[in-house]
């Protein structure tokens, strides 16, 4: 049910990677705040089995297929918003890729160019592409889902660690560009969280035994602990918060 602080009946949220995990706990919560969530990761299957699971709770949600590290799939999509859509008030992205988990010095070039291609470069332009559409229609809020990684490397995560850091740069220059359009701009920074993204890190004893000794909780994050913090910065009453980085092992980032 819709509660009148983070109410966002009539708006329309774009949230990618939305096909399990954080991105699916994040568009089912919009959802029941009342906003049209468009689902969106790479294959259209695992969209439309969230989007259907919302519809079914009498939510409303629309899948879309994009792949956010192919700049002709980005143009395509938004193409495709503008059409069914004409407007959009809130972009998370959080659609996110780590291949290789290795030493530094063992970096493969693929890997490391997939990983920015995703992590920077598409979420780059999945927020130019969405402002632009905000900045027509007075304004909106873009998410971006980083990691505490860009603020503390993580073990044998290199360029994944490098990419988050980054978003948490982008973040801030998008909302100092873009906060006189009204465009809000905030960045998410989780910490280890229990998905199949980060099985590799929650399924290794000694590496999971070695973490858990830098997180406050002491145990690792659910996917829908991290919906909560990303209702609050796509509604109203997060516009104070702009260019803000949210860490939830606890704390801001200003």
């Amino acid at each position: 049910m819709s509660t009148d602080l983070f109410d966002l009946s009539g708006k329309i949220a774009f949230v990618s990677g939305a096909s399990r995990g954080i991105g699916e706990a994040i568009a089912r919560l919009l959802a029941r705040q009342g906003a049209h969530v468009i689902v969106s990761s790479r294959k259209l299957e695992g969209c439309q089995a969230v989007a259907e699971a919302i519809v079914a709770e009498g939510g409303q949600a629309t899948a879309i297929a994009c792949h956010i590290g192919e700049l002709e799939q980005i143009q395509a999509t938004f193409e495709t918003i503008k059409e069914r859509f004409g407007r959009l008030d809130v972009l998370v992205n959080n659609a996110a890729t780590n291949p290789q988990f290795c030493h530094v010095l063992d970096t493969d070039v693929s890997a490391f160019q997939k990983t920015v291609d995703v992590n920077i470069r598409g979420y780059f332009f999945m927020s130019v592409e969405a402002g632009k559409l905000m900045r027509t229609h007075g304004g909106g809020s873009i998410i971006n889902v980083a990691s505490i990684n860009g603020v503390t490397p993580g073990a044998f995560q290199g360029i994944y660690s490098v990419t988050k850091a980054a978003v948490i740069n982008m973040t801030k220059v998008f909302a100092k560009e873009c906060a006189p359009l009204g465009i809000r701009c905030n960045a998410l920074l989780p910490g280890l969280t229990d998905t199949k993204f980060a099985s590799a890190l929650v399924s290794n004893e000694k590496i999971l035994s070695h973490a858990l000794t830098h997180i406050p909780l002491g145990r690792v994050a659910a996917p829908d602990e991290m919906a909560g913090a990303v209702l609050y910065l796509a509604s109203a009453a997060s516009s104070y918060t702009t260019g803000t980085a949210l860490n939830v092992d606890g704390g801001y980032l200003s």
